[in-house]
């Protein structure tokens, strides 16, 4: 810990005034304070740069912002994977300000904090990490449906100064959309499908290539992320036909996104590809002229084009996101994890009780909007379908009649329409990665969050992690203090502990079961119920029909 100066309103005395005694005691004080700053790790050289932190004595915690770990993707690395580390020198960087984001989907146009030159990272070290601290690291994807989101948003303060035992925390930034999803026989053959799990990748082999630098243990790293950040551990953890294992040694995912993964042929894909390209003025020609001609026109060109996509995409909530490409993606998740095809890691992932809330009431179409006051059973067919295209009326008639009964959601067709998006894209995935680690002799655990004060919603559980110094009542503060302790401490010693709160105990079944019930009040321990086990099966069943 750093030596901290005393504040005083009386007027410093001169070496004059002091004794020679005092004079040696100011002596070794100042010399101790200056000895102590030196100590703090705010420069790293790496061989490509040296980068200059910010150092924060108040939060105690090293800022290194904006630290780029990939070359720009622009001009002919536009659509191709990431080149990573850079390989021009950039001198000497000052690192304590956030570089450029990555362009979302829904914008027309680059904004003064977006770019498509946004492959940076953000690495937050512990005050007192040294070079040789060695500790464990935890990187972090943010979500936002591969169409938007932003590293920059996930500050470290709860993360660094709630676990007991030191850990560095990173965020990177990765392509979205139009830039890091756009499939098509076209991009298969001159580019890079699935560029932004690339960037993803390519941030972790920077990390165990780099991390160390920064008091950083690259045999200790564990990954995390919320919903598309959440999807994004997932595809690591299956990528290359599970043979990532160096890049991370844990998993960790809050609300993990199974989405519709066509083959990167797939009509759907391959409609989408066209429009995008004819919006953006490339339409005409073989692939490889459209994909020349993608990479000369300008970036708000590409920005337009895709919100313009989006626009005419009525029932579709993210349609630019991963597809099964046969390289990287060579399973869909559903088949990956019942043949084992996937890193072999502890895993702690888990979900929110009403997952599929409020996302058909976004949607323009109202045939598909099931929040419209002339919902039918048709409109929840209609939102389904237009996240999982292939998704059949047949497979829907048995889903209603066996496992949605409208009756037991009050005759709502927005109730049953949530509970069936929240099972199938979110909740059943935890079930899915617990239950498969647990079958192939893994540490699994599971959670549930479940919290009517501070929302039970999609993503309501990062309240715990990233609402900066918010000051919850006494039962919302023990949850999040729970989990907080939880997760930091599964990511430095790999088992989930907290201070107060029960034992957490790995998964003794194929449902991932137990998991733990985080409730004010109640942090309890629940099996995963017959009934949601069947409705989960159902779902999986479904793999080969919605590409999942």
């Amino acid at each position: 810990m750093l030596f901290k100066s005393r504040a005083s309103n009386r007027t410093a005395p001169t070496l004059e005034m002091l004794s020679p005694s005092r004079i040696v005691l100011a002596t070794t004080i100042l010399l101790a304070d200056a000895a102590a700053a030196a100590a703090v790790l705010s420069t790293v050289a790496l061989d490509y740069g040296t980068f200059t932190g910010q150092v924060n004595t108040t939060t105690e915690i090293v800022y290194f912002r904006g630290v780029r770990f990939a070359d720009p993707p622009v001009g002919n690395l536009r659509f191709r994977a990431p080149v990573s580390p850079p390989t021009t020198h950039l001198g000497n960087v000052n690192a304590s300000n956030f570089a450029a984001t990555c362009i979302a989907t829904t914008q027309s146009a680059t904004t003064s904090t977006t770019s498509e030159d946004c492959l940076f990272g953000n690495i937050y070290l512990p005050i007192t990490t040294t070079p040789t601290s060695a500790l464990p690291v935890l990187v972090y994807f943010h979500g936002g449906g591969f169409e938007g989101g932003e590293a920059r948003d996930f500050a470290p303060e709860n993360i660094i100064q709630n676990s007991v035992k030191p850990l560095i925390f990173a965020t990177f930034d990765y392509r979205l959309g139009q830039f890091g999803f756009l499939g098509g026989a076209a991009v298969h053959e001159n580019g890079a499908l699935n560029a932004g799990l690339l960037d993803q990748k390519a941030a972790l082999e920077w990390v165990q290539r780099y991390i160390c630098k920064f008091g950083g243990d690259p045999r200790r790293v564990t990954i995390w992320g919320e919903s598309a950040g959440a999807g994004s551990t997932m595809f690591q953890l299956i990528g290359n036909g599970g043979e990532n294992g160096h890049l991370f040694h844990q998993a960790m995912g809050d609300s993990p996104s199974l989405s519709f993964l066509p083959f990167y042929t797939d009509p759907f894909v391959e409609d989408l590809f066209t429009q995008f390209v004819g919006l953006a003025g490339c339409g005409t020609g073989s692939g490889a002229t459209i994909m020349a001609c993608l990479r000369a026109v300008p970036v708000n060109t590409l920005a337009l084009a895709a919100s313009q996509t989006l626009a005419n995409r009525t029932s579709a909530l993210y349609p630019f996101a991963p597809i099964t490409d046969g390289t990287f993606i060579k399973e869909r998740p559903v088949e990956a994890f019942r043949n084992g095809k996937f890193v072999r890691v502890p895993v702690l992932f888990g979900s929110n009780t009403n997952e599929g809330a409020h996302w058909s009431a976004g949607l323009p179409n109202p045939n598909a909007n099931t929040s419209s006051p002339n919902a039918t059973e048709t409109t929840v067919y209609n939102f389904i379908a237009g996240q999982f295209a292939t998704f059949t009326p047949a497979s829907f008639q048995t889903a209603i009649t066996q496992f949605y009964p409208l009756a037991t959601y009050n005759n709502s067709f927005s109730l049953q329409g949530q509970q069936m998006y929240g099972e199938m894209r979110y909740i059943c995935s935890a079930v899915l990665i617990t239950g498969a680690a647990h079958n192939f002799g893994l540490p699994a655990f599971q959670y549930h969050w479940d919290n009517p004060t501070l929302s039970s919603d999609h993503g309501a559980d990062l309240n715990a992690f990233f609402d900066g110094t918010r000051t919850f009542d006494s039962a919302d503060q023990a949850v999040v203090n729970a989990m907080r302790g939880y997760f930091t401490s599964f990511v430095t010693s790999g088992a989930p502990v907290a201070t107060d709160a029960i034992s957490w105990p790995s998964a003794v079944d194929g449902t991932g079961s137990p998991r733990i019930f985080l409730h004010p009040g109640a942090v309890a321990l629940e099996n995963v119920t017959e009934a949601l086990s069947a409705r989960c099966a159902f779902w999986h069943g479904l793999a080969a029909e919605i590409n999942t």
